[in-house]
């Protein structure tokens, strides 16, 4: 699992992020977000704001993004909220880096279903890289994550590398998406399974084939009669 400490609130820290503030588009995105709650509820935006603020540090790092300690407190202010309520916001949610992080976060899912299709051979793939869980590459290119179920089973393994899921993963697509990756290219997101689009079966389905084509009506034949 991610480790969930925050980096060490050190005068270093402070001297870089104790300024933090809106980028003029970030501002207008953040008013925007506000707007959509109700009178009285608007710290209910903590979590889309802390996930711009991190966007944000990302762009300024030219990394995926994190949250330094002063950065927590803008948001912190921004809502009127004590800043232990957005720290345990920020500290509760994977989604939310709590240390810096490399250009690209490789977040490998380790939970049974992923397991059970080679996630072990995932995670040795990126050792052979020079990975580490829990650290970044010196190169400042890689940080590696294993993290808990991310809704992918049935195209296990997966992995979540910034934005973007790559899954049906063997060490041999995975190496290609990094490749692909530290060249500065964009590889296809999703399966990476030659053939398939999505999580249908591989060659196409075998139950409720009538479908495919039309949103065909099965409950007549299910009852027995014509209906």
């Amino acid at each position: 699992m991610a480790a969930r400490n925050p980096a060490p609130d050190t005068p270093e820290l402070r001297a870089r992020w104790g300024s933090f503030a809106w980028t003029e588009s970030n501002a207008a995105k953040a008013r925007e977000i506000v707007a959509r709650y109700p009178e009285g509820r608007q710290r209910s935006a903590v979590m889309p704001l802390l996930d711009l603020a991190q966007r944000q540090v990302g762009a300024e790092t030219q990394t995926q993004g994190w949250l330094p300690i002063p950065v927590i407190e803008f948001v912190a202010r921004e809502l009127a909220m004590p800043v232990i309520r957005v720290l345990e916001v920020a500290s509760f949610y994977t989604m939310y880096n709590l240390a810096p992080v490399g250009r690209f976060h490789v977040q490998v899912c380790g939970t049974t279903p992923c397991m059970l299709r080679g996630s072990d051979d995932i995670l040795a793939a990126c050792y052979r890289r020079g990975m580490r869980k829990g650290h970044t590459t010196p190169d400042g290119m890689w940080t590696l994550t294993e993290v808990e179920c991310m809704g992918n089973c049935a195209s296990a393994p997966m992995v979540q590398i910034n934005d973007g899921n790559y899954e049906d993963l063997t060490p041999e697509r995975l190496d290609a998406v990094l490749d692909a990756l530290a060249r500065g290219e964009s590889p296809k997101e999703g399966t990476q399974q030659p053939g398939r689009h999505t999580v249908e079966p591989l060659g196409g389905p075998t139950t409720l084939t009538a479908m495919v084509h039309a949103n065909h009506d099965y409950r007549g034949e299910w009852r027995g009669d014509s209906r």
